[in-house]
């Protein structure tokens, strides 16, 4: 029963504090992108004013060290992943499709948590996934530190590198509405 409970717990304060997150509420977006929020970007809540986040450093498939900031001056799509999450698994090859038709967007895709390379290596492998890069923050230190608390997460920063906009939950970020609200904010 503890375990029922404190499942409970952790599902309430994830609500209140993505209730309570900076530009919870999308009424107070830009009109302008507001306006491009049809179909599954309805779910995505877009900031009143961009929000700064922690440059905290993660690793690529080669142990480099990478910062948000080595994409400066892109529209970053940032999602938070792991190979044992149904949903996340499901809009990879969205997401593999989005970087190669919109280059101009820095699409990264996080495996967060325990993941092991052998699992990662294989899932890219099946599911043909060729342009996004393997990113990787095993101790989930960076989704820590934009508040992700489930999976999947997708964090929109802008050119500055602030968030502009986060999405709870699996979308299709190659749709015509996800790349028509990514143009947007590149073109800002």
């Amino acid at each position: 029963m503890a375990g029922l409970s404190g499942l409970r717990v952790m599902l309430a304060l994830a609500g209140f504090y993505t209730a309570l997150g900076p530009g919870a509420n999308p009424a107070l977006a830009d009109a302008a992108l507001t306006a491009l929020r049809v179909g599954e970007m309805r779910r995505l809540v877009v900031h009143e004013t961009p929000q700064s986040v922690p440059e905290i450093a993660f690793a690529d498939g080669a142990g480099a060290v990478k910062r948000f900031a080595d994409w400066q001056g892109r529209v970053r799509v940032v999602n938070f992943w792991a190979t044992w999450c149904a949903p996340c698994r499901a809009e990879m090859p969205g997401l593999d499709r989005l970087a190669r038709e919109m280059p101009e967007v820095a699409v990264l895709t996080i495996a967060t948590g325990r993941n092991l390379r052998p699992a990662l290596d294989k899932f890219y492998e099946e599911t043909g996934i060729t342009d996004l890069p393997l990113l990787l923050d095993p101790k989930s230190a960076v989704a820590r530190g934009l508040g992700v608390v489930g999976l999947p997460v997708t964090v929109v920063l802008d050119k500055e590198g602030r968030e502009a906009a986060r999405m709870i939950g699996e979308a299709d970020w190659a749709s015509a509405e996800a790349m028509a609200v990514l143009k947007d904010l590149a073109a800002r």
